[in-house]
């Protein structure tokens, strides 16, 4: 028996039917759907201590359930003291059950513990139908033992679409329950 993520079958049931009233799509092969959700994090800190590359992998790892790759400075900048080839970030991408069960939890559970939490701006789109949204602790989440964290770190969470537009893919979110502030 497989378990299917509660947002998967929300999609399914209640997300299609609506956008496809809405925007009167003639197949629900049209409707726009979340391709996937990559999860990143800079860490300049990292050129002087590089434990915190380690730490972060650790972190992300119990967040996204998925174990995040370190990301690598490309070139040379002697104002940071930053040299090619060393770990200045990590990133990992969610696609399928980790991708649904992972914006659950940011919907339902992170989101509403961040301090004076009013909603998320409805400006972070593209565009292209993507959604760019940063996090500036990364102990709203509940994975994270707040006792064990040596430094407190933002994220950057992208929400990729196959909406063709903002207005499609903001109503997919709106579909999900995103938190958008209310103008």
């Amino acid at each position: 028996m497989s378990y299917t993520p509660r947002l998967r079958e929300m999609y399914k049931a209640e997300v299609i039917p609506a956008l496809t009233k809405k925007f009167g799509f003639k197949s629900s092969m049209r409707v726009p759907k979340i391709e996937k959700i990559v999860i990143s994090q800079g860490l300049g800190e990292a050129v002087a201590d590089k434990k915190i590359v380690d730490s972060a992998i650790e972190d992300i790892t119990a967040i996204a359930g998925q174990r995040p790759v370190a990301t690598y400075s490309k070139k040379d900048v002697s104002n940071f003291k930053l040299r090619k080839g060393m770990p200045i970030g990590t990133k990992v991408t969610l696609r399928g059950e980790r991708m649904y069960e992972f914006l659950d939890r940011l919907i339902s559970v992170a989101l509403p513990r961040t301090r004076d939490f009013k909603g998320v701006p409805a400006k972070g789109f593209d565009g292209r139908g993507n959604f760019n949204m940063g996090v500036k602790e990364h102990i709203i989440f509940p994975e994270i033992d707040i006792d064990k964290v040596n430094k407190i770190l933002g994220m950057d969470i992208t929400i990729v679409t196959t909406a063709p537009n903002d207005e499609e893919a903001k109503a997919l979110l709106d579909g999900f329950g995103f938190p958008f502030t209310k103008k």
